[in-house]
């Protein structure tokens, strides 16, 4: 696989827990489409922060905030403006509910750039599936698309300054919720590009409580 044109993988399946990194990207997505099927993208479900009073001595001073906030992006005006990134996938790219889109957002440090890169995941409304995973280099003139990934059941996350791109694979027959495995490829920022440092490829077992549901993989084309 290769960094400009991409590869990689991830899905909104329950074997998800079958890889650390897969974990991450599933739990991403419960909260941000709620309004979908669930299936995908968010552990961000803490719960809202406490809005309790602090009292505070007169003569205490409040503490000053050094961490600098990150700056935020749209990812789907960069997905829709990003020439890079396939007409199907733009098409697919379709709100859940209301304004709620189905993507995930990481910010990280994954090409040494002044401003943390972007990873952008682009998934199902009903499944959660990945369809595309892409990485934005921000600079003076914007932001870059420096990989993208566009195949059924592919994410990406940032784990300690690299790109670890998941695929879930699919035998003829496998369900969406049961992949037969998946390809968890690890890349690193090399000069000017993604350069592939590390691949484990994981076999599922076939024995599923006894029952397999009888339902298609996702194949390319499907939103």
């Amino acid at each position: 696989m290769g960094a400009e044109d991409g590869a990689g993988a991830r899905g909104g399946v329950s074997r998800w827990a079958a890889s650390g990194t897969a974990v991450a990207g599933l739990a991403a997505f419960g909260l941000l489409a709620a309004g979908c099927s669930t299936g995908g993208t968010g552990t961000r479900d803490e719960g809202p922060a406490r809005t309790d009073p602090v009292a505070q001595s007169p003569s205490t001073p409040e503490a000053s905030t050094t961490a600098s906030p990150v700056k935020k992006v749209d990812a789907v005006r960069l997905i829709m403006e990003d020439p890079k990134v396939s007409e199907r996938v733009k098409a697919d790219l379709q709100p859940c509910s209301a304004d709620a889109y189905p993507v995930d957002t990481s910010y990280g440090n994954l090409t040494d750039s002044p401003v943390p890169d972007v990873v952008v995941n682009v998934l199902t409304c009903g499944e959660a599936v990945g369809i595309g995973t892409f990485v934005y280099r921000g600079g003076d003139d914007g932001y870059k698309n420096v990989f993208a990934a566009e195949e059924p059941a592919v994410y990406s996350t940032i784990d300690r300054g690299d790109l670890v791109v998941t695929k879930q694979v699919y035998a003829k027959g496998d369900p969406v919720s049961y992949p037969s495995g998946e390809i968890v490829t690890t890349y690193r920022w090399a000069g000017n590009k993604f350069t592939e440092h590390d691949r484990v490829e994981n076999e599922y077992s076939r024995a599923v409580d006894g029952d397999v549901v009888d339902e298609p993989a996702p194949t390319p084309g499907d939103s």
